[in-house]
């Protein structure tokens, strides 16, 4: 939750436990805000350090624990040093690349009367401008390209760039797709949008990929599965990002533009409005891709398929409507088939990927904006990690629809088994009734029972207010038809890859 809120408002969440067990608790958090470069700042207790009435009881080494999982891990030895630790944590979790900070405090130091020292408060910090060289270098090589792409990575949604982001696409014209992690980074109406790499190969946005000649990168960040791999022959890539792109297998760019995203985009877009000959050359495969998106979106087949179970809640959300993805095979179908239209309205993890990460991601941002809808869309495995904080959703009498696709089974390995020719093993699970186990909580509980039931289900459930959860059987037998067969011949129609 308090990662999510770094994510909405780019400032530190904070969140506090106990010493041993519920400091160790941290540890997924902490690496779903490192990964996800989440501002997030976490403070554990600890036994006495200058006396230990208890020996080692409950003592662990949660610093030393904390320390892979975070931009700066440091125990609190004395009361004096606080200001400045406290203040140092909010800079360096704030700062790019954003991410979590743990501040140990023991008990007797906690209990000490601290000296009358005052906060330090923090200074306006502005991020450095691009180098003009590295400008017109990328400027150049945009200018040459006869089929330029732009592609919208994890970094480029940052709350700060939305605007920015949205006017440098309108002013070129030129095409874009995203990452799942940068979907809904720039606002829609723009008309370029061309699809999300929720695959690394072979899915219909591919089509675009492959033939460009140049990708711009923005905001490209390596966590993420490979939106596409790099290789001999392929495009040139133009890393745009505030900080230097991280080389990998998969990702090498040929030039980099480093500094204030916002200042970068608006500086390339003054070189470059007006001058491109070959801006829209890829936007004529636009209407074909996102064509595919529709395919089996209304059939009225039940259990229901992933693209209508996709459909029918993009008829209940607004535009401004946020849905947090749990991480299951849904979370695919919804990157590549949900459209949104303003930017943090599709919320998922491509970076840890974690389990559980959906209900209370849906519940802070229920917090951040309660006049709009939140939905939490959660697999029935995923959902029942964290399920027990319906309590506390109930308890903060929260507006939220939590949706749990059920299939009772984990259906992204059995998917990742199937196509590397594995037993089907060890997958299968049995599951509460769902609306029984919303209305011990104190919430409202409704199953979906017809293949026209979801979207009156859902629209009824945001009407009536407060915590509701409703549960869908799905149709996974599309992820073989559709992720494997299909594409498998898309990837054959299409000839060799460059």
């Amino acid at each position: 939750m308090a990662a999510t809120y770094g994510r909405f408002t780019g400032k530190a969440g904070v969140c506090l436990s106990t010493l041993g067990p519920g400091a160790l608790n941290f540890s997924t958090g902490a690496a779903y805000a490192l990964l996800g470069a989440m501002p997030l700042v976490l403070i554990s207790g600890q036994k006495g350090i200058l006396r230990q009435k208890q020996g080692r009881f409950q003592i662990v080494d949660v610093v030393s624990s904390m320390t892979p999982l975070t931009k700066m891990a440091r125990q609190i030895v004395s009361t004096a040093t606080i200001p400045a630790i406290v203040r140092e944590a909010f800079r360096v979790a704030q700062q790019e690349r954003p991410g979590p900070i743990h501040l140990e405090l023991p008990e007797d130091i906690a209990g000490e009367q601290a000296p009358d020292l005052p906060c330090i408060p923090p200074h306006p910090i502005e991020l450095p401008a691009a180098n003009p060289v590295a400008l017109d270098r990328a400027a150049g090589l945009i200018l040459d390209a006869d089929r330029p792409l732009i592609m919208l990575g994890a970094a480029a949604s940052r709350p700060r760039l939305t605007d920015a982001l949205s006017d440098f696409v309108r002013r070129l014209r030129i095409p874009f797709f995203t990452t799942q992690m940068g979907k809904g980074a720039a606002a829609g109406g723009t008309n370029l949008y061309i699809g999300t790499a929720a695959l690394s190969e072979r899915d219909y946005v591919h089509q675009a990929v492959d033939r460009a000649d140049l990708i711009v990168a923005i905001g490209h960040d390596t966590v993420e599965k490979p939106p596409f791999f790099m290789g001999p022959g392929g495009p040139t890539v133009i890393h745009i990002g505030y900080l230097p792109a991280t080389v990998e297998e998969v990702f090498f760019p040929h030039a980099e533009v480093i500094g204030d995203v916002a200042h970068t985009l608006g500086q390339l877009a003054d070189r470059l409005e007006g001058k491109l000959k070959n801006a829209s050359a890829l936007l004529p495969l636009r209407e074909q891709i996102l064509a595919h998106l529709a395919d089996r979106a209304t059939e009225s087949r039940f259990p229901l398929t992933p693209q209508r179970i996709v459909h029918d809640v993009r008829q209940v959300m607004p535009d401004d409507g946020i849905v947090c993805l749990d991480n299951g095979m849904y979370k695919i179908w919804f990157a590549r088939n949900y459209r949104t239209r303003f930017a943090n309205t599709l919320l998922l993890d491509n970076a840890l990927a974690t389990m559980g990460a959906g209900l209370p991601s849906a519940m802070m941002a229920a917090m951040l904006f309660p006049q709009r809808r939140v939905l939490a869309v959660c697999g029935d495995g995923g959902f029942m990690m964290n399920s027990q904080e319906i309590e506390t959703a109930v308890r903060l009498r929260l507006n939220l629809v939590v949706l749990i696709i059920q299939d009772n089974a984990y259906g992204m390995i059995r998917w990742k088994q199937a196509a590397d020719g594995f037993a089907d093993w060890g997958l299968s699970f049995g599951n509460p009734d769902f609306v029984k186990y919303a209305e011990s909580y104190g919430a409202k509980g409704t199953r979906v029972e017809t293949a026209d039931g979801l979207a009156p289900a859902l629209e009824a459930a945001f009407n009536a207010g407060g915590v509701h959860l409703a549960s869908v059987p799905v149709d996974y037998s599309e992820n073989q038809r559709v992720l494997i067969e299909e594409l498998g011949r898309l990837a054959k129609s299409e000839g060799p890859r460059n």
